[in-house]
């Protein structure tokens, strides 16, 4: 409530990056501050609830609401952002080497249609810088890390950047994404089909198994790969086979689309990748598709349109184990998550399951 009547009109008066980088800034520094983060996780908090917890790919989850990349690009407010309440935190999308990004204006809200148009174009602080914050965080729920290459990196040796953000970071994420489905940088959408994605995806595995054989009491860490909504049928199935030929432990379905359906702010005009509700169908039709190709054998997370606890049941029950909102907290404030999480608890107990990995795919 107070989001909504007074921190929200006060950002929406805002430039949408400088606003960003108030909150991050300000959730970074609350970390530093004792007892900060304990009021926040008081005040914003989810409660345990037994029902939602969940375990996938050998990681536990206290609830299946997560916060997707693209927010904390540099892993600066990872704790605080674990403080308001997410059952995960992915940070990123990082690079090798810090880059600026696109020129500005790069992001823009379309506040008629609940939805944001980005073209950042990976801008971070490049994986070292991003390993020192990270290095200074404690969450106490997993934490993923996206990963990307350079722009000025060619298709053909993507794999040694990807590899390289591995290294750099495999000490401080408990699982990594491979994002090949930006589209604001040139060409990246190429590496989700066919050989090169099973190039790179074989390369990023080969090096987790010899980051991991260095620690050998430690479990392989998992591997995502984050697909685009804009994906063709015979693309899909293509996406799809290269990752389990690969033998990734998952995919995030889906990044931002490039469609402009139905779209009524002038701000649609904008070049760049859509997020928030237009997405919400697509991604969710895509994640129904991927369990069917998969038979249900591959973990997906649902990302896409996620306003209410409906939306993430909705692609809970089309195939999702996990989910994760971004746009939908710009728009609705930090109490999203615990509404979110209080409601998918009700419609678990309404079904009568008894977890709500009973209720994965039953619409699929």
């Amino acid at each position: 409530m107070l989001y909504t009547r007074i921190a929200k009109p006060l950002l929406f008066r805002m430039d949408p990056e400088r606003a960003h980088h108030l909150t991050i800034g300000g959730l970074s520094r609350a970390a530093r501050i004792p007892g900060t983060l304990a009021a926040i996780r008081a005040i914003c908090g989810v409660p345990p609830m037994p029902e939602l917890e969940t375990e996938l790919c050998g990681l536990r989850f206290p609830h299946p609401i997560g916060l997707s990349a693209g927010l904390d690009k540099n892993g600066a407010a990872a704790d605080g952002f674990a403080a308001i309440g997410f059952g995960f935190v992915e940070v990123g999308t990082v690079t090798p080497k810090p880059q600026p990004g696109n020129d500005t204006p790069r992001l823009f809200r379309l506040p008629a249609d609940e939805a944001l148009i980005n073209r950042m174009g990976f801008n971070n602080v490049g994986a070292e810088a991003m390993a020192r914050n990270l290095e200074r965080s404690s969450l106490p729920v997993p934490l993923f890390v996206n990963i990307g290459k350079n722009k000025t990196t060619p298709n053909e040796l993507a794999h040694e950047d990807y590899t390289a953000n591995l290294r750099i970071l495999y000490d401080c994420g408990d699982a990594f994404v491979v994002n090949v489905s930006s589209p604001n940088t040139p060409g990246l959408r190429n590496l989700q089909h066919g050989d090169e994605m099973l190039k790179l995806l074989e390369a990023v595995l080969r090096e987790r198994a010899e980051l991991a054989a260095q620690k050998p009491h430690t479990p392989l860490k998992p591997v995502f790969v984050k697909i685009a909504p804009d994906l063709t049928e015979e693309e899909l199935a293509s996406t799809v086979q290269a990752v389990q030929t690969a033998g990734v432990d998952g995919i995030i379905a889906t990044n931002t689309t490039l469609s402009r359906d139905g779209l009524t702010h002038p701000n649609a005009s904008e070049a760049g990748g859509l997020s928030g509700k237009p997405l919400k169908q697509r991604s969710t039709e895509i994640i129904r598709q991927v369990y069917r190709l998969t038979g249900g054998t591959l973990p997906i997370i649902g990302s896409g349109g996620i306003f209410t606890a409906d939306d993430a049941y909705e692609k809970i029950r089309a195939g999702a184990s996990l989910v994760q909102v971004y746009t939908a907290l710009i728009y609705e404030g930090p109490g999203l998550v615990r509404a979110i999480a209080e409601g998918l608890h009700n419609r678990v107990k309404a079904d009568g399951y008894k977890r709500l990995s009973e209720a994965v795919g039953r619409d699929a």
